[in-house]
């Protein structure tokens, strides 16, 4: 839960702020869950506590759940198997082990005793009374249930921060005891993943492991870790995988395989083909596919998916916020005048760039120095010593921001390691990638990368996520935000912040899997850059993706023979003389109700607008007469869009903006009326007898063309085509209700014409 700057971690609210906990769970097996049991009080119905028990059932994966009031019990089988599906039983009647088995095993599919044996086959423990999460065992036990089924592609789906490797280990540490898998591979594609495996999860092995190291091959051991790029590369030479047999691994566990193992193409694919004897298990934490790249192709359906979301809900997760900023560049783009030069005197090609291009093609140093000092403005808010990673475009981005950030930064002067650049070109940022991550040590505070955090990087304690890097997937997204999804209450950690600047929440947010924001703030100027106290509920995020796309030189562990260099070789234009300024800045939350409130919206770039719009129309009589005078007044939003200033941005500059009509837009920034919405005018509309003298067919459709107009504007309905669309399509084709109900096309347009007059008629001419 987070209450403005107040914080407090609560496991499962749907529970009245208390965990969710079964009264009983019975295991057949230590690593198996049979039956959940609730129990209710005697004054309440055998069945009472039914949905809650099937919900923990469902959770839990568990094949039976029972109600009891003390009295008697409802039991409920999940199965199927026997009939009828809930039944009453007597006290005497509870079912026993015997009764439940095989029904389990038949669920199950377990026919086999080899299969029983290894769904029986118990987890690793040491003692110390840590044991798998239930999700945790849930993607385990579906895991080695599909192995046991001879399935040899299985694909688990767990948000990152949920503990897929500790959950791999546990998979492989059983199918290892079991012997059903004697010698197992595991590839990840970064070192220090591999490195943190070997030194965390997966130290049980002890002297069975052994880390691919030197490209050199040894066959002495039975759980081998390796990164993808020390044992394959384009080059023969490079693929020393192949001197291991083919046969050689049972097992093969390939960790993060969105990022490339399952693409057809790929050279990290050729390891999969290669050991296609063995099988296959694919972790990670992104369950959406891409047209490049599909996970689901290669691995099937996952057999589990344990989302951000449910991770968020269980208490397992941090909840985060976002704070959204937007430069004017980002708002309207930058176009250069003819003849412009460069600080390094290039001749700055003249066509509009974009957000896509900032950082990329073409840096303004001001956008940079901004960015900084929000990121500054908020940290010196909260506190100065909150782990922050800056994801930027490139490796000369990082650079430039961690520059602007150490002129910001008084106690970076100091301590030079206050803010470091680490980036796979940079060996001393890199050497300080472990102090970054260690929960105990304060230093380095702010990381800035480009690609080499995105991934597998276990910061714990980070709580500041700034995105100014052009993110190109869903995959992309939920690998970067994962790294401030871990909760250490020990540290104060409870939640997590993500700051924006090119918009990637907007377009990649998905709520199934994601869940809702805390908070969606976008401060105004002047306005600390801290989400207000009373910002106490929920946001929303946006869903769509555009498609993937990320160039092979934003990996700084690419496979060998990437030329990593790639980019920073292609012409890119540094303008160090235009100002940049905050743009488009919102506050909005959800109230009790779920209502979405905009506390404050509006656009700096008002009185640019404001100067565009009166130069374009001179004064509010001359606006008048142009917009009435207009037959189409679609021709007045070509001439805006064609100075520059689209419907969007006309929305964008006044609270709800995007309830009111074109003609409200103009007459209220340009000259100060105050606006109706398009809701209001329609309602205005309906008061007065304006449809009398039509019959009753036209005078539904003139009806109709009223709530098109206030849903969406004047734009609409004057585009013919909304006479194809509901609820125009049960009234006759566009033909018959132009020259059928009206009349004739000239008819129809005179109605319309009137029914325009009618809207604005309040307003003086």
């Amino acid at each position: 839960m987070v209450r403005g700057k107040l914080a407090a971690r609560v496991t499962n609210p749907e529970a009245k702020g208390g965990p969710k906990r079964a009264d009983y769970v019975l295991y057949a097996r230590p690593n198996v869950p049979m039956l959940v049991i609730e129990a209710k009080r005697a004054r309440f119905s055998v069945g009472k506590g039914m949905q809650q028990a099937l919900t923990y059932a469902e959770m839990l994966d568990a094949p039976f759940a029972i109600s009891s009031n003390g009295k008697g019990f409802l039991l409920h089988d999940r199965t199927g198997l026997t009939q009828p599906v809930e039944r009453e039983l007597q006290l005497h009647q509870f079912p026993s082990f015997d009764d439940l088995w095989p029904l389990y095993q038949q669920w199950k599919g377990l026919s086999e005793p080899s299969a029983v044996k290894l769904i029986e086959q118990p987890y690793y423990t040491d003692g110390s009374g840590k044991e798998p999460r239930y999700y945790q065992r849930v993607a385990i036990n579906r895991t080695i249930e599909a192995i046991a089924h001879g399935q040899q592609r299985v694909l688990m789906v767990m948000a990152t921060g949920t503990g897929k490797t500790y959950t791999a280990f546990q998979i492989i540490w059983r199918l290892w005891k079991a012997k059903a898998k004697k010698r197992i591979l595991f590839l990840a594609d970064r070192n220090i993943l591999v490195d943190q495996t070997m030194q965390q999860d997966f130290a049980p092995f002890g002297d069975a492991m052994h880390k691919v190291t030197n490209r050199e091959v040894k066959r002495n051991y039975e759980i081998y870790l390796a990164l993808y790029q020390a044992v394959t590369g384009r080059e023969e030479w490079k693929q020393i995988y192949r001197q291991f047999p083919a046969d050689f691994f049972d097992l093969v566990v390939i960790d993060e395989c969105h990022r490339g193992s399952a693409a057809d193409d790929s050279a990290w694919r050729d390891i999969l083909e290669y050991f296609s004897s063995a099988t296959h298990i694919g972790l990670t934490a992104t369950p959406k596919e891409t047209k490049e790249i599909s996970n689901i192709t290669y691995f099937g359906e996952p057999v589990y998916t344990y989302s951000f979301r449910q991770g968020i809900d269980d208490g397992f997760l941090a909840p985060y916020k976002v704070i959204r900023i937007a430069t004017d560049a980002d708002a309207v783009g930058y176009t250069p005048e003819q003849g412009k030069i460069d600080k390094h005197g290039n001749l700055v090609e003249q066509r509009q760039y974009n957000t896509r291009d900032f950082d990329r093609n073409l840096v303004l140093e001001k956008r940079t120095q901004l960015v900084a000092s929000k990121v500054w403005e908020y940290l010196k808010a909260t506190d100065p010593m909150s782990k922050t990673i800056v994801f930027c475009d490139d490796q000369d981005h990082a650079e430039r921001m961690r520059q602007e950030l150490v002129k910001l930064i008084p106690a970076a002067a100091s301590n030079r390691r206050y803010v470091m650049r680490i980036t796979g070109d940079d060996n001393e940022g890199k050497a300080q990638l472990s102090y970054f991550i260690d929960n105990d040590e304060p230093y380095p505070v702010i990381a800035t990368t480009s690609k080499l955090l995105t991934t597998g990087v276990d910061a714990k304690t980070c709580k500041l996520i700034v995105l100014d890097q052009n993110i190109n997937s869903m995959t992309e997204f939920k690998q970067i935000i994962g790294r401030g999804t871990r909760l250490r209450e020990d540290y104060q950690k409870l939640y997590f912040t993500i700051m924006d600047f090119k918009g990637a929440t907007r377009l990649f947010f998905d709520p199934d899997f994601d869940g809702d924001p805390v908070v969606i703030y976008e401060p105004k100027e002047g306005e600390t850059v801290v989400p207000p106290d009373d910002l106490e509920e929920q946001g929303i995020g946006d869903t769509e993706s555009p498609p993937y796309g990320p160039d092979p030189a934003d990996d700084e562990e690419a496979p060998p023979g990437t030329d990593t260099g790639e980019r920073e070789r292609r012409i890119k234009y540094v303008i160090d003389d235009v100002d940049v300024k905050t743009a488009v800045e919102r506050s909005q939350y959800l109230d009790a109700d779920g209502r979405l409130i905009t506390e404050d919206y509006r656009v700096l770039l008002k009185d640019d607008i404001k100067r565009a719009l009166q130069a374009e129309f001179g004064s509010l009589n001359d606006f008048l007469h142009r917009w009435n005078g207009a037959e189409r007044k679609q021709a007045v939003l070509e001439e805006l869009a064609e100075q520059g200033v689209p419907l969007g941005v006309l929305q964008q500059a006044v609270p709800n903006g995007a309830e009111l009509d074109v003609f409200d837009l103009v007459t209220h920034v340009a000259f100060n009326q105050k606006p109706l919405t398009r809701q209001e005018r329609a309602n205005n509309v309906k008061k007065r007898d304006v449809f009398g003298k039509y019959g009753d067919q036209a005078r539904s459709v003139l009806e109709a063309l009223l709530e098109k107009f206030a849903n969406h504007g004047v734009q609409d309905i004057e585009n013919p085509k909304v006479l194809e669309l509901p609820p125009f399509d049960q009234m006759g084709s566009k033909t018959h209700i132009r020259r059928g109900i009206f009349g004739g096309i000239d008819n129809y347009q005179e109605a319309l014409q009137a029914l325009e007059k009618a809207l604005y008629q309040d307003d003086a001419s």
